[in-house]
């Protein structure tokens, strides 16, 4: 069984519809869906807030670069132009970690970097993730880290900068 957890963002357009976009093309092989959350940008780019959310999804068809590939796909399909590092953006869709029967995939591709570099570092991706797994774990420099244990790493400023909505994506 291959296992992704995605987390998925979007600043421009319709943002609802952008992430139930994700949710609705990925079907049948969603497993959780967390709440969607507003955060401020993350990067130092002045822009509007983004819309957050991690779905955690299973498919047998799809090994790390099938996910991958499924993630450019919905980017494409929500016309995400990468004109600057952290900016604006339609859609953004990453995958944070991915898992084959279990095991954590690990790739220090060009194209693809596993588990993500940055994820441990962000409280939007943190949060959300923690709603649909509370033992969510992420190998961060070698070693498995609970995701519960390097949220509160972060600065209470970082957290407290990630509110749930009302929004529904399922």
């Amino acid at each position: 069984m291959t296992c992704a957890v995605l987390s998925i963002g979007s600043n421009l357009g319709d943002r609802p519809a952008m992430l139930r976009s994700v949710v609705d093309g990925l079907a049948g092989a969603v497993r959780a869906v967390s709440p969607v959350y507003e955060t401020a940008p993350w990067g130092g780019v002045e822009q509007d807030p983004f819309l957050n959310a991690v779905v955690i999804a299973e498919d047998d068809a799809l090994d790390a670069a099938g996910w991958l590939r499924r993630a450019h796909d919905f980017e494409q399909a929500a016309e995400r132009v990468r004109a600057e590092r952290w900016g604006p953006r339609t859609l953004d869709v990453d995958i944070v970690v991915c898992r084959v029967d279990g095991r954590e995939v690990i790739s220090r591709e060009e194209t693809l970097t596993l588990p993500h570099p940055r994820a441990h570092e962000r409280a939007f991706v943190l949060v959300p993730w923690l709603a649909v797994d509370p033992d969510a774990v992420l190998t961060v420099d070698g070693r498995e880290r609970r995701v519960d244990d390097l949220l509160d790493a972060l600065d209470a400023a970082e957290r407290a900068g990630v509110r749930r909505t009302d929004l529904v994506l399922r």
